[in-house]
Parts: structure tokens; C-alpha cells; sequence
């Protein structure tokens, strides 16, 4: 990412000044939480009832956008579409105009239109099939010809304007289209950016911001929905239709990014990498009202989708609600930004390149100097195994703290649903403090409602829980080891401490950076017999859950050896924490895609995982440490 903090500031500072208009799909989701515990039968059906625990109504399509612009601090924001008169129409003025929305282009047609509102049950936290309205409206060409008339009036005063298409009944018909193309043609060089699910292949004059499977559909090519696309594929893609409407296209591709195409050439802009839950409902209308913000700002397509970027990685942490993102938000996101690298080789594992005559994966390539002189490692999976099988431990506890007493009432499949919920957590923070993860524990058991609130523990509660549970494990592992019924090797990576200990014979100094608590890390590599060999320099969690050990180490290190350089810094870890921390400062990162319960072997989960967070080479153990450390450190 180019894009810097500074300039990230200069966009927010603009936006208050600016004159945002939005023509398009203004829409409404809405949410209704059932809980099936107040449940009771009908009368005059025999049915189970319903019954509405919670109900949220949020703004969506270009009210998400407009919305999305208020948040950033903008406060002109004027709105250009059609509601029905009905309930919602009334409810969706309202908020847009409690939010400083100018609502005076919002026109209501009585006759044939329903406001537009996607309507989302959730049972259990899984949301149902949607009871969608508007599906069947018409606009009248009256509404039409006035729309366009309010919008041409105001258009001279835009500093950008952004069309919006979400609903295929909505007011873009083909007359609408045409006429609102010529509108915008007349009014060149207006700023325009357009956002079109159906008909991006109109609105000639308009930057447009395309999904990749529309523009695939567009250049006559298959889409492809786990979207492992290839890039090549992706970059002709944006060409193609760069080249058909001579202006700038921001291709999207969800969580990997987006590519831009202009008169520059291509651009290709990563995705955030979010250790932790995501909703992505509304992304892209909150990616769109950073992209126009940054248009409008005066920033280049590139730097725009950055931006952009940015906006919807801060919304799509919110769950489900279409949410919107804060300057606030925003910078604290860019200041320490972590962004998927090559996510088509995460995904590929066989387009892998191996170091000749090895199993060593050469993700990037080796720095011309190789001076590495201070050796940072994970501890937990890169080189001791006493806690394999943590997951295990973690999952019952969660789900117990969750359900509380209610184990024995609830019914199969919610049980089944809060388990996968809950595996989903743990496979998102893997490699983060305990404490951060019991912080989503807290979260989760107050979302689904089974325990009183008086009863949930904070995350240092849930933590002590867990802990114990845990460390009954680990315990009896260690005790196995004093007794002589447990082999070191039986409970450490295959060759980790050869390779530490061939290491320090070079003068290496090694760090251990973990996420156990500091008191458990030290007595653990103590028992196993290499703590001598970091001579102190062992950091682990302190029960600050803003203090994170591996980041904390590697500024430590770089402030002791700030004349040497970052070059000098080489990091081996299991976890995409370590290695996105290691990146971010410019260091070299060695992944080590463990297999914690064989001690040998690749695990493509974790491969996957550490290539996306930045490691510049794979391996899966140190079996071949001698190759290893010939390649790192030299003869």
C-alpha cells in the first residue's frame, strides 16, 4: 500500500467541505432476532409463533453510502431516488435526515413502489431466508423526469456524483439510464463514480467501481465464486474494460483487494488481513463512499481504492448491521495496517517454488545481503508442542460459558451452530494473547443471550477458566518428562532444538516472543531445556491485552540495534500475528507451517495462513537444518 497516514488525514480533513450527491437504490435492511424461548401456538393457525427479541433497522445500497460519507465527517450529502409511501419510506427519511442528509431529492411515489427493505430473520444467530420488498416496482415516468430534473439543477454544485444500482426493479430503467447518461455527459467534467450490479456497462464518462465476477461476466468470461481467480485472468479483466470505456475501473475482489486500471496502468491494492470475525454485508457501499471521498478529495483511482480499503475493513468487523466507518476508526486502522500478501499462492499450494534440492518454500526472494544476526521465535507450534491440542481445551469451554445452565434444553442443531461459531472464532484469532480471544468469548455469550448478564465474566474470568483447564494438560505432559516417559523430541517439532542450538553455537542471539503468559513461557522452556539459550530474552503475555509480545519484542530489538538495521532481524513463527509483525517492520519472516500433533510435515492450513500474512519463506519443520541454515546464514 502506497497510500500514507498523512494522506489518509488529508482526505478526512476535505470531506467536511465537500458536496457529495448520490443518485440510485435507496434501500433498508432490516433484522429481526427470533428467540423461539417465548414461543408460543397461534389460535388461528396452530403454528408456533415468532417472537422478536431484538429488531434493527440500518440504512442500505446509497443510503449505506450516504451514511458511510456523514460518518466520515462530510456534511453536505444531498439523495436522489424514489420510497413508497409506506412505513419504511417514513422511517428511512427520518434517519437520513438525523444523520444531516438532505432528503429534498428523495421522491415518494404512492402508487406501485414499496421502499425498498431487505428484511433478514436470524434464528440462532443464522440468518433465514430474506423477506425482500420493492421486487415488483415501477417507477412512473412523471418521478422519473422530476428526479432528473432536481438532480441537473443541483449537479453544477457537486463536487462528486455517485450512481448507485442495487435492485434490478429499482429506478434505473432503460429510459432512466439513458437519459440520466446523457445528464451526466452534458455536465462534463463533473466527477462520477458509478457502482452498478446489472448495467456497468452504461454510463459512459463515469469512473465505474465493478465486482470481478460482473466484469468477468462483462469480457464474455466464466465467474468463478470461491473467487480463486487468477490474478493474470483478473488484470486482463480490468484492461479489457478499461480500454471499452476509456476511464478509470476499480475491479474488486472481496477480502483479496482490488485491481485498478488507468491511464497509468494497473494497480493492484491488497486486501486487509483481519484476524477475526467479518461481515460483509455493505463493504462494498462503504468501500464506494471512500473511493468517491477520495475522488472527491482530489486523489488519483489508486490512492482512492485504498482509501476505500480502509472504509470497508473498518465495517465489516461490525456484525450484522450495514455499519459505518468513523475518521476515528479510520486512522487507527491505517496505523498499523496488516494486508493479505499473495493470496493466490496461499491458495495454490502447488504453484509452490522450492529452494533446488529442498522442501523449503521460497515465497519472495532472499535479500542480497544476509547478515542476520538476531533470531526472534514463536514458541507455541514453531518450536514446542506441550500445548498441542489447545483447541481442544478452548472449544467445550467456550461453548460451556455460552449455554451456561441451558446444555440439556437446547436443541441439536443451535448446539451445532454455537460449535461452529465457536470454531470459526478460534480458527480466526489463532496466534493472538488468550486475552483478546476470551474479549470475543465475553462478546459471544452476551450475543446469544443464554446467560444473565450479572453471570458474564470478563476476559480475564474466562481466561483463568480456560487456563486451568489447560494447564491440567500441559501438566501432566511435563510430569511425563521428569519421569522419563516422555521424550523431548516426543513434544517439540521435529529438529527445533538442534536448530536453536546450532544457532547460538554462530553467536546468534535468540528472542522468544509468545502469547502464554511470561511466568508459563519461561518454566516450560526451562523444563524443556533451552531457555538457557535466549539468556533472558524471553517475552511473553503480561495480562495487558494492548501489550503484545511480538510486536514489543521486535521494538525492542530494533531499538538496541538501530544502527545495524532491520535487515539484520530474522523471525520463525506458526502464526500469522508474528510474521505480519515482522513485515510490518521490514524484517525477514520464516513461516513454519507445523503439523503440532505428527511434529513433522506440512500443514497447508497454516501455510495458507502465514503466506497471506507476509512470510517470505515456508517450512514445515527443521529437518533440514543444516540446508536452513546454509540458505539464512551463510557457510
Amino acid at each position: 500500500m502506497a497510500l500514507q497516514s498523512s494522506e489518509v488525514k488529508a482526505v478526512l480533513e476535505r470531506v467536511p467541505g465537500l458536496c457529495f450527491g448520490i443518485v440510485g437504490d435507496f434501500c433498508a435492511d432490516v433484522y429481526l432476532k427470533i428467540d423461539r424461548s417465548a414461543s408460543e401456538t397461534s389460535l388461528e393457525t396452530g403454528l408456533p409463533t415468532q417472537p422478536v427479541a431484538e429488531q434493527r433497522f440500518s440504512l442500505g445500497g446509497a443510503g449505506n453510502v450516504a451514511a458511510n460519507l456523514t460518518s466520515m465527517g462530510a456534511k453536505e450529502v444531498r439523495a436522489f431516488g424514489v420510497v413508497g409511501a409506506d412505513l419504511h419510506g417514513d422511517r428511512m427519511i427520518r434517519l437520513l435526515n438525523e444523520q444531516g442528509i438532505s432528503t429534498s431529492g428523495l421522491l415518494l411515489q404512492e402508487k406501485n413502489w414499496y421502499t425498498h427493505v431487505f428484511t433478514k430473520i436470524l434464528i440462532d444467530d443464522v440468518e433465514q431466508p430474506r423477506l425482500d420488498y420493492g421486487n415488483f416496482n415501477e417507477p412512473h415516468p412523471d418521478i422519473a423526469a422530476q428526479l432528473l430534473h432536481n438532480l441537473e439543477d443541483l449537479l453544477p454544485r457537486l463536487d462528486i456524483l455517485i450512481v448507485n444500482q442495487q435492485a434490478y426493479r429499482g429506478i434505473h430503467t432503460t429510459a432512466f439510464r439513458k437519459a440520466l447518461a446523457a445528464l451526466i455527459n452534458r455536465h462534463q467534467p463533473t466527477l462520477c463514480v458509478t457502482d452498478s450490479r446489472t448495467y456497468s456497462d452504461e454510463f459512459a464518462g463515469t469512473i465505474r467501481k465493478i465486482n470481478i465476477n460482473e466484469a468477468l461476466r462483462l469480457c464474455g468470461r466464466q465467474s468463478h465464486l470461491d473467487g480463486r481467480i487468477p490474478g493474470e485472468i483478473v488484470r486482463q479483466s480490468a484492461a479489457e474494460l478499461f480500454k471499452r470505456w476509456q476511464q478509470p475501473v476499480i475491479l474488486t475482489r472481496g477480502e483479496y483487494g482490488c485491481v485498478v486500471f488507468d491511464q497509468a496502468g494497473v494497480h493492484e491494492i491488497p486486501g486487509l488481513l483481519i484476524l477475526g470475525r467479518t461481515d460483509s454485508v455493505g463493504a462494498g457501499d462503504s468501500m464506494l463512499a471512500g473511493i468517491a471521498a477520495a475522488l472527491a478529495a482530489g486523489f488519483a483511482p489508486p490512492a482512492a481504492a485504498e482509501f476505500g480499503t480502509l472504509v470497508a475493513g473498518v465495517t465489516v468487523q461490525k456484525l450484522f448491521v450495514t455499519g459505518t466507518a468513523t475518521p476515528g476508526e479510520i486512522l487507527e486502522l491505517c496505523s498499523a495496517p496488516a494486508y493479505r500478501v499473495r493470496p493466490e499462492l496461499a491458495l495454490r499450494p502447488e504453484t509452490a517454488r522450492y529452494y533446488p534440492g529442498t522442501r523449503i518454500e521460497i515465497v519472495s526472494e532472499l535479500p542480497e545481503r544476509r547478515e542476520f544476526t538476531h533470531v526472534i521465535l514463536d514458541h507455541d507450534g514453531t518450536i514446542s508442542t506441550l500445548r498441542q491440542g489447545w483447541e481442544e481445551v478452548m472449544e467445550p469451554m467456550m461453548i460451556q460459558a455460552i449455554v451456561g445452565g441451558h446444555r440439556n434444553t437446547i436443541e441439536g442443531d443451535s448446539f451445532r451452530r454455537i460449535q461452529a461459531r465457536v470454531r470459526e472464532l478460534i480458527d480466526a484469532t489463532t496466534g493472538v494473547q488468550t486475552l483478546v480471544q476470551m474479549k470475543s468469548l465475553s462478546q459471544l455469550v452476551r450475543e446469544y443471550g443464554y446467560v444473565a448478564e450479572k453471570d458474564i465474566l470478563d476476559e480475564r474470568g474466562y481466561k483463568q477458566i480456560y487456563n486451568e483447564a489447560l494447564m491440567r494438560r500441559v501438566e501432566t505432559r511435563l510430569r511425563r518428562i521428569k519421569e522419563g516417559r516422555l521424550l523431548l523430541s516426543e513434544v517439540t517439532i521435529k529438529n527445533a532444538v538442534a536448530f536453536l542450538e546450532a544457532l547460538d553455537s554462530r553467536g546468534i542471539r535468540l528472542y522468544l516472543a509468545s502469547g502464554t503468559d511470561q511466568e508459563d513461557v519461561e518454566r516450560e522452556a526451562a523444563l524443556l531445556g533451552y531457555a538457557d539459550l535466549f539468556a533472558g530474552r524471553i517475552y511473553g503475555a503480561v495480562g495487558d491485552i494492548k501489550h503484545e509480545p511480538k510486536s514489543k519484542v521486535i521494538e525492542a530489538i530494533l531499538r538496541d540495534i538501530a544502527a545495524e538495521g532491520r535487515d539484520r532481524i530474522v523471525s520463525f513463527g506458526d502464526g500469522p500475528v508474528e510474521i505480519r509483525e515482522t513485515r510490518a517492520r521490514g524484517s525477514f519472516a520464516v513461516g513454519v507451517a507445523s503439523d503440532e500433533v505428527k511434529r513433522s510435515g506440512l500443514n497447508l492450513i497454516k501455510r495458507s495462513r502465514l503466506i497471506q500474512a507476509g512470510a517470505d519463506l515456508i517450512i514445515s519443520d527443521f529437518e533440514e537444518t543444516d540446508l536452513l541454515l546454509k540458505l539464512l546464514f551463510g557457510e
